[in-house]
């Protein structure tokens, strides 16, 4: 397994941040200055970042897990070194966790603590246009007019199952319940 450190973390990988207070890095000095300004305060342990942009980070994909009591744009992220993973657009290593008390969907790597052999893996791109479809189950019901069911969030629940553990297109998946 491979390891990350300052000098390569930035690299095609996948990290989860947690966000902490800003008071966290008041003491510490900025190592690094992206162009897009987001500043990086470098420990033995790992790393924090302080950012008004998450997600998509140049070649990486990293999220940020928020706290609640941070309503600003800019938050500042930690990750120990052992959480960045490697990430790249042919392999596939990502998979599907969805949170239906708050109605969210999110991707994460095989490599984490999270990932059970039972869970589907798929590419970034395959992910992406999962977790979209996933969104869009939760925000609309259109899609649920001619279908049977006496329940949508039953309904819902159910399809959403089989889009993260089946290769079924969502289409496929709906003509189930005609």
């Amino acid at each position: 397994m491979k390891t990350y450190n300052k000098t390569n973390f930035h690299k095609h990988t996948f990290c989860i941040f947690i966000e902490v207070d800003a008071a966290t890095i008041k003491d510490l000095k900025i190592n690094y200055q992206s162009k897009s300004g987001s500043s990086y305060y470098f420990t033995n342990e790992g790393v924090y970042r302080f950012s008004n942009h998450w997600g998509r980070a140049a070649n990486c994909k990293w999220r940020l897990i928020p706290n609640e009591t941070n309503k600003g744009r800019t938050k500042v992220g930690y990750a120990n070194w052992s959480d960045f993973y490697p990430d790249n657009d042919i392999e596939k290593l990502y998979f599907i966790e969805v949170d239906y008390s708050f109605q969210s969907v999110y991707f994460n790597h095989f490599k984490s603590n999270s990932y059970t052999s039972d869970k589907l893996l798929r590419t970034s791109a395959e992910t992406a246009k999962i977790i979209k479809q996933i969104r869009i189950l939760f925000e609309e019901t259109a899609w649920a007019k001619y279908l049977k069911a006496n329940s949508i969030d039953a309904l819902r629940k159910e399809i959403i199952e089989q889009l993260m553990t089946t290769t079924r297109s969502l289409q496929e998946i709906k003509r189930d319940y005609l």
